[in-house]
C-alpha cells in the first residue's frame, strides 16, 4: 500500500508534502500560542494543519520503509534517516495531541460584533504551560523535519554531485 504511486515510489512523493507541511503546521501552532488576539483566525488551521502533519508523517514513515525493504541494499546508506525520520514521527504524534489540546482549551476573542464565538479559559496556568509546550514541540518538529531531510539528502546524494 505505501510503497508505489505509479510507477514512483511513494516516499519520494510524500516527503515533498512533508518537508512544507511539518513547518508550516509548526509555525502556524507557534503563532497560535504566542498570540491570542489571532487565534481566532488560527484555530482551524491550526487544527488541520497540525493532524494532516501526524498523517504526512506517518505515510512518509510507512512508504518509507516500504522503500526500503523494495531496494534492501538502500538501507545501510538511509539507516541516519530513518532513526530519524522514526523519532521526528514521535513528535508529530506528540505535537499533534498538543495542537487538539490547544485548539479545545485556548482562549481567543471572536470577530464578530456580538463577541459570539469568544473563546475564554478558566485556568490562566494551563494556557500558558499548554502554550508554551506547543512552542516548544512545535520548534522541535521544524529542527527534526530539517535533520531527518538533510540525512535523507546526503543518504541520496552524497558522491553523486559534482564537486565545486
Amino acid at each position: 500500500m505505501f510503497e508505489r504511486f505509479g510507477d514512483l515510489p511513494l516516499h519520494v512523493l510524500v516527503i515533498h508534502a512533508a518537508v512544507v507541511i511539518l513547518p508550516l503546521a509548526a509555525l502556524t501552532a507557534i503563532v497560535f500560542a504566542l498570540r491570542p488576539k489571532w487565534r481566532w483566525l488560527l484555530r482551524w488551521p491550526t487544527l488541520l494543519l497540525g493532524l494532516g502533519g501526524l498523517v504526512m508523517a506517518y505515510v512518509a514513515k510507512e512508504s518509507g520503509e516500504a522503500f526500503v525493504a523494495a531496494v534492501p541494499q538502500l538501507e545501510q546508506a538511509v539507516r541516519v534517516h530513518k532513526e530519524r525520520g522514526d523519532l521526528l514521527f514521535w513528535f508529530v504524534l506528540g505535537f499533534a495531541v498538543l495542537v487538539v489540546a490547544a485548539f479545545l482549551v485556548l482562549a481567543g476573542p471572536s470577530q464578530l460584533a456580538s463577541g459570539k464565538g469568544a473563546k475564554t479559559t478558566k485556568s490562566k496556568p494551563l494556557e500558558y504551560v499548554l502554550s508554551a509546550a506547543l512552542v516548544v514541540v512545535g520548534v522541535l518538529v521544524i529542527f527534526q523535519t530539517i535533520r531527518t531531510g538533510d540525512a535523507g539528502a546526503k543518504a541520496v546524494w552524497d558522491g553523486l554531485l559534482p564537486a565545486e
